[in-house]
């Protein structure tokens, strides 16, 4: 092996036909990794310069976040509001302190009537004020919250767009959709109602403060210390919950790239019934954000319990310091009271306030790393507003370009290649999979900075060009093509951006689609659908085949007539007649302009002016097809493995004149019929339609007490657990009536005569040091609560994550077809929606538990007391519930409609940001930007409807406990003043009532939460109750124990769920005998690939039957009927991890078993074992998000590789070699061609050289089989066959 690469080093021009001994790892754009000959430059040294370039395109500066950053997005208009809606909760807060100052002088042994009722009056018009500004508070606050929100979102999106292409090297699109969805809820919620909320706290406990200060500034000032007390220990926590959120946030975000990469290529995990494995690679990142959410919310109840210690210290200081000053006649007994009073309700309102410091410091934890990507420099060592040229000729040279990708620096990927490509005139590059030609196209559209050297545009450095003109004024058509989720239209329409033509009239812009759409033949396929060009494409343009996405992609590029053309392998995915017609309309567009073309297919570059071969990043030889052909060089040997030689060398003129006649004649004969069929695979948007069947019609509507009791299903196994915690949360809430008897046998001591003041200080020093004690009870309550609801609430999370994602991943192909079901909105409900869950458990279920022991056992010690008077008081208590439980009802509505709402712009930024390539090439940014836009704002004038009848039910339940308290002191004074009531009584009962009010008002401040939280409990327990019709989960079936491979189609009809007025396959009848290398060929959408995805048995049959050795495939045991077969197709998909990962995900037996010469055997069998053994890394090479560091041959090999890993009875290739360059595909093919010795092998393909072997090919047309037979016999029907044949010049068999 050494010799062979010496060998191929000495002889610059040859091409060594393995692939692995002297092609480097590729990224997406072409990528090299050196070979081990050349390992010493595999750590080269950059210069300083040449580092910065790097380092800029990949360095994210941290940003020191502080909480008013999160407000910088705040608009004038969204200032006044907050600063309304401040004032408002202010004065909410103020009111309660007021309430003290209407103590009656206790030294007055008898109230009269009148004072009463002037009391009673007082407290109905606090009600009124106090409704009133905390409505506008709250519905000021949750619009300016969601305002900011919004800006926030669109800032980040907009962030997004303008970032450098190498950032996205390693980031995810679903690490964006998580950010874009729950860590901007997260955001939202410390900055909108929560802030009035805890306004209004604060203002309570600064109104106590002055109203202490004004009746005794000494004893107020002595208590004042708690202000301190209280700051210091909220401080000290919040750090450690910031550095615990953000823990776990970055573990969740890697997951649901992870999942969005999972959702996004479902068939490829469907095939492989990796769905378990994969969910467990999702659950190793979930265990490690539950260890940080768990250490988060320990910290939380444990800040809860210790400020609740500060605030009884504060009680039992105040009575003891109070009863010092009373002796000493410096305070009267009333002064005492008040400020008891007044320090009691601040303490408490602080003690409401605490939990909504979370929400602040995990806004603030979130903000990070989004303010981090907004504030990044976009860096392309570049001039993104530069100068635009006047005039464009389009000659394009590369002066002394060295090359290396910011994500992988060891690998130096273009040494010092210069090379001009002149204007008007067609350069084709080729060479090995890997060898640099991505690359140059990638330079060429300013997708990375070169690390030295330039690349001119007629004469200018294009780094000092502006970028977006820089990229109008060039069309790019890549190898697997993008379009987005819009109509044909849209999509074509989208090449007119930046061109003079983007605002002309909608008619005009419909004559230049359809004659873009003409040259690149996709009319008629486009005129045949339902909707003709408003027909939807789907997410990604999954609705179409590959050739259609193509057509449609090349549609786009030629529209606005650019002046310079990139073609990376722009027909890869057509069928033969399709190809033949879409390159002699390339030809033709190319025609006047600088088109640079990358091809495998060395056929389609024959006519170039310039054909330019490339090898390991650098340039072999160049010339003209005649030059290069007398050379005998590197050139001779691509084409020889492609089998074309002799054909080039003869230049029959003649029999290309016929081949096009023939083409044109076959395409006007059959094109039509064809196109219509279609391979719907993802979604369908408004305009399509659906079948009644598929459409989820009857969403089941589930009661609350149904969901309760699916939540503490999913917590079981914790429920010994928490029942602990909520035990100490009953004891929580019994502290607070204690107070009351605390507070009234405190009062009723410093009632005492002169004489007996020795009694009066040793009563009240016992019952300050039960303050003191209960303040620890309350500590150690807090603490147990926090650990056991902390440990409760994280393993419901991580349950149910794990269950959605095993039951999304259950779900069969139909289910993903669906709209609601992109891959952005199954993210966002993982990140976002099952975390809400938390909502009903944990922390808040502690809160209402507590509060609610609060209620009852202040109701059950006022009526014990004097029942006549705790009854009347708790006549509030239904007003206030009913109040309450409208909100939480109305809540949860708006959450409903909310989260579809945010689903569907989430979905949106989701796929704008996997297509990155594509956007910055049409220079697409501010048109997605916009549409984001016009989504948000939709949902904020929503939202705002809601929130304003919502918010009224909340100040209401508010108000009511001035009414209790109205009602409380106009009949207790009543009481007093008939001598029925003590003093002492009437305050016991009087401030018990007090907490039990404030105790119900607060339940419902869990609103919000509660109402998330059984909307995701909804749609989870959807998602759990849906059983697939094809469900991979299911015993049922018989086993599959032996497996000859004889498979049969008897009759079948077929029409995809989305689509059911277009029949697929109408009849179709197969047969392929076990053992066998069938083909099968025919025009782009003609029911080819629909074929494997019923063998796959991804969709069943309208009609008719598919079988395995002569039985029905539906009566089988799925998962072991698919562990038979392995699939391969058009467009390889990888996971984020190892190569070695990736690979052993296709074994059938659990990964961790397959030992390391099955996977050597398997990497032998698809020809990539030694480029791997090539990297330094090996097998254990990171292959980044959706393998973006491998070439696409490579990626395609390891696919293969994973194929074969599973010694499957059934190979199933749909086009499994169109992405390899032909060196590549000769050995691949070959491989191919053994591994499906003693098998049933099944290929689609477009290049008919891979199939001239195969021992029966079926030629299918309008979704039936128009000629079958092998080569030989089907070359002499001279019909359909043999024309697809002719066009493609194979001598063959012929």
């Amino acid at each position: 092996m050494a010799s062979e690469k010496e060998n191929a080093s000495k002889e610059e021009t040859s091409i060594n036909i393995r692939d692995g001994a002297n092609h480097k790892a590729t990224s997406s754009n072409g990528e090299v990794t050196l070979t081990p000959e050349n390992e010493k430059a595999s750590n080269p040294r950059f210069t300083e310069q040449e580092q910065r370039i790097l380092d800029r395109q990949i360095d994210t500066p941290l940003v020191k976040i502080s909480y008013f950053m999160l407000y910088r997005y705040a608009t004038k208009v969204d200032l006044i509001i907050i600063t309304i809606s401040t004032i408002c909760a202010i004065a909410a807060g103020s009111v309660f302190p007021l309430m003290t100052a209407s103590i009656p002088n206790t030294s007055s042994k008898a109230p009269t009537s009148n004072s009463d009722t002037h009391l009673a009056l007082y407290f109905v018009y606090l009600a009124v004020g106090n409704f009133v500004t905390i409505y506008i508070a709250t519905v000021g606050f949750i619009y300016a919250g969601e305002h900011m929100t919004q800006k926030l979102r669109e800032k980040y999106l907009a962030a997004i767009l303008r970032q450098n292409i190498a950032y996205f090297d390693k980031l995810g699109a679903g690490e964006i959709t998580t950010r874009i969805t729950s860590d901007m809820a997260d955001i939202q919620g410390g900055i909108s109602e929560k802030v009035g909320l805890t306004l209004t706290g604060v203002s309570t406990f600064v109104g106590a403060i002055i109203v202490g200060f004004v009746k005794d500034w000494k004893l107020t000032l002595i208590l004042f210390s708690v202000i301190f007390a209280m700051v210091f220990c909220m401080g000290g926590f919040a750090r450690l919950i910031v550095r615990f959120m953000t823990e776990s946030k970055q573990y969740s975000g890697t997951g649901a790239t992870l999942a969005e990469e999972v959702f996004s290529s479902i068939r490829n995990a469907t095939a492989l019934g990796t769905q378990d494995r994969l969910a467990k690679e999702y659950d190793r990142y979930l265990l490690k954000a539950e260890k940080g959410g768990f250490k988060m919310k320990t910290v939380t109840g444990t800040m809860l319990g210790a400020m609740m210690f500060i605030m009884f210290c504060n009680y039992g200081l105040s009575f003891w310091q109070g009863s010092r000053f009373l002796v000493k006649g410096e305070i009267g007994l009333n002064s005492i009271l008040t400020i008891m009073l007044a320090m009691m309700m601040g303490a408490v309102s602080l003690g409401q306030v605490a939990p909504h410091t979370q929400a602040f410091a995990v806004a603030i934890a979130t903000g990070g790393p989004v303010f981090s990507l907004i504030d990044r420099p976009s860096s392309h060592e570049e001039v993104r507003t530069g100068k635009a040229m006047p005039a464009v000729e389009g000659e394009i040279e590369l002066r002394g370009v060295k090359h290396v990708y910011p994500s992988r620096q060891e690998v130096v990927v273009m040494k010092d290649v210069s090379l001009t490509i002149p204007s008007g005139k067609v350069t084709a590059l080729v060479g090995a999979s890997g060898s640099g030609k991505s690359t140059i196209i990638g330079l060429i559209e300013r997708f990375y900075p070169p690390v030295a050297g330039q690349v001119l545009l007629d004469g200018e450095d294009i780094q000092t060009l502006d970028l977006k003109w820089l990229r109008q004024q060039m069309a790019l058509v890549s190898q697997e093509p993008v379009l987005f989720r819009t109509s044909v239209y849209g999509n074509i329409a989208h090449g007119l951006i930046g061109s003079q033509m983007e605002d002309a009239s909608d008619e005009k812009k419909m004559e230049l689609v359809i004659g873009a759409a003409k040259t690149a033949n996709a009319h008629e396929f486009i005129t045949s659908l339902p909707e003709g060009y408003d027909t939807d494409v789907g997410e990604r343009g999954f609705l179409m085949s590959g050739g259609q996405k193509q057509r449609i992609a090349i549609a786009r590029a030629v529209v606005s007539d650019p002046k310079i053309l990139l073609l990376d392998e722009a027909t890869s995915a057509l069928d033969t007649k399709s190809e033949g017609v879409v390159q002699s309309a390339l030809d033709a567009a190319s025609k006047g302009r600088t088109t640079i073309v990358i091809a495998h297919r060395l056929s389609t570059i024959k006519g170039a002016d310039k054909i330019v071969v490339m090898a390991e990043g650098g340039i072999v030889e160049q010339g003209s097809h005649d030059e290069l052909i007398r050379k005998n060089g590197a050139y001779v040997e691509l084409l020889e493995a492609q089998r074309m030689v002799a054909a080039t060398k003869a230049q029959n003129e003649i029999e290309h004149d016929e081949e096009g006649i023939v083409l044109e004649k076959s395409h006007t004969r059959g094109t039509s019929t064809s196109e219509v069929m279609m391979k719907p695979t993802r979604t369908m948007t408004r305009g399509s339609q659906y079948s009644s069947a598929n459409t989820p019609s009857s969403h089941p509507n589930y009661s609350l007490w149904t969901l309760v009791k699916f939540i503490t299903a999913l917590n079981r196994q914790e429920l010994s657990i928490m029942s602990i915690g909520l035990f100490f949360s009953i004891i929580a809430g019994s502290t607070h009536p204690l107070q009351a008897v605390y507070m009234g046998k405190c009062i009723s001591a410093l009632s005492l005569p002169v004489s007996e003041y020795h009694k009066l200080r040793r009563d009240v020093n016992f019952w300050a040091l039960m303050f003191f004690i209960t303040g620890l009870a309350i500590l150690i309550s807090y603490f147990i609560q926090g650990i056991t609801f902390a440990y409760g609430s994280e393993r419901l999370i991580f349950r149910a994550r794990s269950k959605a994602i095993r039951a999304m991943l259950r779900q069969d192909i139909s289910f993903f077809d669906q709209p609601e079901n992109s891959s952005g909105a199954l993210v966002s409900m993982l990140s976002t929606e099952v975390t809400a869950l938390a909502g009903i458990s944990g922390a808040t279920l502690g809160s209402i538990l507590s509060a609610c022991s609060t209620i009852v056992i202040a109701l059950t010690l006022s009526s014990a007391i004097k029942w006549q008077l705790g009854l009347v008081c708790a006549t509030a208590m239904p007003v206030l519930i009913c109040c309450g439980f409208s909100r939480f009802w109305v809540l949860a509505q708006f959450n409903g409609r909310a989260r579809k709402a945010y689903e569907q712009s989430a979905s949106f930024a989701c796929e704008a940001t996997a297509a990155i390539r594509t956007i910055a090439s049409l220079t697409r940014e501010d048109e997605v930007w916009e549409l984001y836009h016009e989504m948000l704002v939709d949902q904020t004038k929503k939202s705002l409807r809601s929130v304003i009848s919502t918010s009224s039910l909340y100040a209401a339940s508010q108000a009511c406990m001035f009414g209790a308290c109205a009602l409380g002191f106009w009949w207790g004074g009543t009481l007093i003043s008939r001598h029925e009531l003590s003093i002492e009584a009437f305050f016991i009962c009087f401030a018990s009532t007090i907490f039990g009010a404030q105790a119900a008002g607060g339940i419902f401040s869990f609103a919000p939460d509660m109402g998330k939280s059984k909307q995701a409990a909804d749609a989870l327990k959807t998602l759990l109750d849906r059983v697939p019709e094809i469900d991979s989960w299911s015993e049922e079936g018989e086993k599959v124990d032996v497996v000859q491979g004889a498979i049969e189609f008897k009759d079948v009809h077929f029409r995809y769920p989305t689509r059911l007025t277009q029949p697929v396959l109408r009849g179709i009848d197969l047969k392929f005998e076990p053992g066998q290398y069938v083909a099968l060929v025919g025009p782009s959408g003609c029911g080819k690939s629909t074929v494997v995805s019923l063998i796959e048995r991804f969709y069943d049959p309208k009609a008719g039957s598919v079988l395995l050795d002569g039985k029905d495939i539906s009566t089988l045991n799925l998962k072991d009927y698919r562990s038979n077969i392995a699939l391969v197709s058009q467009e390889p998909v990888l996971y984020s991890g190892t190569i070695r990962d990736n690979i052993v995900s296709g074994a059938v037996e659990d990964a961790d078993k397959v030992d390391d010469d099955t996977v050597e055997k398997a990497c032998k069998g698809a020809n990539i074992h030694e480029f791997i053994s090539s990297l330094p890394d090996g097998l254990n090479t990171i292959v980044g998000s959706k393998g973006v560091m491998l070439s696409g041959g490579q990626k395609q090999r390891v696919a293969i590789a994973r194929a074969l890993i599973r010694d499957p009875k059934i190979l199933l290739l749909d086009e499994a070699t169109s992405a390899l360059d032909s060196t590549s595909e000769r050995v691949v093919q070959a491989a191919l061609d053994s591994a499906s010795k003693g098998r049933t092998t099944i290929a689609i393909a477009h290049r008919l050289s891979t199939v001239q072997n195969a021992d029966v090919i079926y030629v299918l047309d309008g979704g039936v089989v128009v000629e079958s037979g092998d080569h030989s016999s089907l070359m002499e029907k001279r019909g359909r066959y043999f024309e697809l044949v002719r066009m493609q010049g194979l001598k063959g068999k012929e």
